[in-house]
């Protein structure tokens, strides 16, 4: 799939705001100390990938019902959906310098993951955290992610590569008082 950047300002992909708060103090921590046990940036991106996918739950698969949109709170918490566990990815990533999108794929709802840039190329990762017939793994060798699409069912990839949160992804996620109302107003396309 040919990725289409939202905009060509590579700095965009760097940038912080009020949802990829990688200026906070917990997202600066947990990014130091994620920085401190590996040699490169890309050792970095596969250990912040991890960490995301691993030790902080997707929120439907735990039954948490608390509902979380910015990166620090998804931190401070440990809970989130994918799209919240995409925001915290970005925001670690970020912090080190890694230029990061956030991206969609279309289900039944829309399913949120990140693209990282590396030697020149945008990669497709997919934190949402692994379970039963879910095995998402860091890679720039070739997608591993946790849903493929499949054009019989009209499920599809959107090519855009955003450089903040689709504004139909992060009004849901304001808006919603827990995770069962999220759930019944989930967008179904961007």
């Amino acid at each position: 799939m040919q990725m289409i950047q939202e905009t060509a300002d590579l700095s965009a992909y760097l940038a912080a705001d009020e949802v990829i708060d990688h200026h906070h103090p917990l997202v600066r921590e947990t990014a130091a100390g994620l920085a401190a046990g590996v040699a490169n940036s890309y050792e970095y991106a596969r250990a912040a990938f991890e960490f995301v996918r691993d030790t902080i739950p997707h929120s439907q698969d735990s039954g948490d019902l608390r509902v979380t949109w910015r990166a620090s709170d998804v931190l401070e918490q440990g809970t989130g959906i994918c799209y919240a566990k995409a925001h915290a990815l970005a925001a670690l990533l970020r912090a080190e310098d890694i230029p990061t999108a956030l991206c969609y794929q279309k289900f039944e709802v829309l399913h949120g993951l990140v693209a990282v840039r590396f030697n020149g190329a945008w990669h497709r990762q997919d934190p949402r955290g692994n379970k039963p017939g879910v095995d998402a793994q860091f890679s720039l060798d070739g997608e591993r992610l946790a849903f493929v699409t499949d054009l019989e069912f009209n499920e599809l990839d959107y090519p855009v590569l955003y450089a903040a949160p689709h504004p139909v992804v992060l009004d849901v996620l304001k808006a919603a008082p827990d995770r069962p109302h999220l759930w019944r107003t989930l967008p179904t396309a961007l």
